[in-house]
């Protein structure tokens, strides 16, 4: 294969490069031009076109582009197409997109890749044209850290819904999910709360001294596997060994262990809910089964018709995604299915196939 992928490189033909700029790191995939076929991956730094100054994200596009495609190859790449968080293809007066432009060009120059043609796009509308077939129409679903839906038209999104950040929305996302845990231990800490396994997890991965987490098992539930009645009182007193000045000392702790981090890193706490709910634990039962109801409510904003096509990314629904059951199961009421995409790589690969003329 590598000797097949060399010669490939050194015969002359045409390539294109996709871009898959995350909030996270940048992922550059190089192909050939006329089947797509993948000749080279790699990654660079975060690639977020709103969050990452010019400069920086120049960087860490040039250092994606100097890995994937080697010097010798570079005057055949025609062209490069970006999906870039924070940029949209809808226009390219968009702040974002004007940045994302900017800073891929220069990448380009910089190392002497003369692409004919330079395309700018949202990640998620890449994500949308990775699904196969590359369609054109349809709606996108993304659920990770954040959480958003667009409608896509003519391979550019005509209408979002909710990604208005962790402040304001990404409801159901990882963000909103890990944010639930830390306020489940916080409610069953102070006697507002059911009883969850969350507290003593959330607390044991921030660190929290051994002495102020519950000890002993978490009585979600009754005999018969149902939930208990959440009631009013003393819920948190129903744990061996967790009396009242025990929780105070667990809250005392934790709310500036939870503080010192960025807001969006309680994302981070998003796989103990999965895991809990897994263990059958109700709190984080009820927590996921929340977080697809949101999600729900997001596509159906969109007015999405029976059987049109929703293209999903992001490790909430993916194969092995907390949410990718429950939501599928709530979307086929509707007439609705999921059709997930690892990232929007091959998205950008095959719209900077299509923008480069045959």
């Amino acid at each position: 294969m590598g000797n097949d992928l060399n010669h490939e490189l050194r015969d002359g033909r045409d390539l294109v490069v996709g871009l898959d700029a995350g909030g996270t790191r940048t992922r550059a995939v190089l192909a050939a031009a006329d089947d797509g076929r993948v000749l080279g991956e790699s990654t660079g730094g975060p690639g977020n076109a709103m969050t990452v100054p010019v400069p920086q994200l120049t960087d860490h596009l040039a250092e994606a582009l100097a890995r994937v495609v080697p010097e010798g190859a570079r005057a055949r790449v025609v062209a490069v197409t970006g999906g870039f968080a924070g940029a949209t293809a809808a226009s390219a007066e968009d702040p974002g997109t004007a940045r994302a432009r900017t800073a891929l060009t220069e990448a380009l120059v910089r190392l002497g890749i003369p692409a004919g043609r330079v395309g700018v796009c949202s990640d998620i509308e890449a994500a949308f044209a990775a699904a196969p077939g590359t369609p054109s129409e349809g709606l996108a679903l993304v659920a990770g850290t954040g959480a958003v839906a667009m409608r896509i038209t003519d391979r550019h999104a005509t209408t979002t819904v909710d990604g208005d950040g962790w402040l304001l929305g990404d409801e159901g996302s990882g963000f909103w999910i890990g944010r639930s845990a830390v306020r489940a231990a916080l409610r069953m800490a102070d006697g507002r709360g059911r009883p969850t396994v969350l507290a003593g997890w959330v607390g044991r991965t921030l660190g929290l001294p051994v002495d102020v987490l519950p000890k002993g098992s978490i009585p979600s539930y009754d005999h018969g596997g149902i939930a208990q009645p959440s009631g009013t009182g003393a819920h948190s007193t129903a744990v061996p060994g967790w009396e009242r000045a025990r929780r105070e000392d667990f809250r005392r702790h934790l709310l500036p262990a939870v503080m010192a981090d960025p807001p969006i890193r309680l994302a981070r706490f998003a796989p103990l809910v999965a895991d809990a709910a897994a263990e059958r634990d109700a709190v984080a039962g009820a927590i996921l089964s929340e977080a697809a109801d949101h999600l729900l409510e997001t596509v159906r904003a969109l007015e999405p018709r029976p059987g049109e096509r929703i293209v999903a990314t992001g490790g909430l629904l993916g194969p092995q995604g907390p949410l990718t059951t429950p939501l599928a199961e709530r979307l086929h009421t509707h007439g609705l299915s999921l059709d997930w995409v690892a990232d929007g790589c091959p998205g950008a690969v095959a719209l900077a196939r299509l923008a480069h003329p045959s």
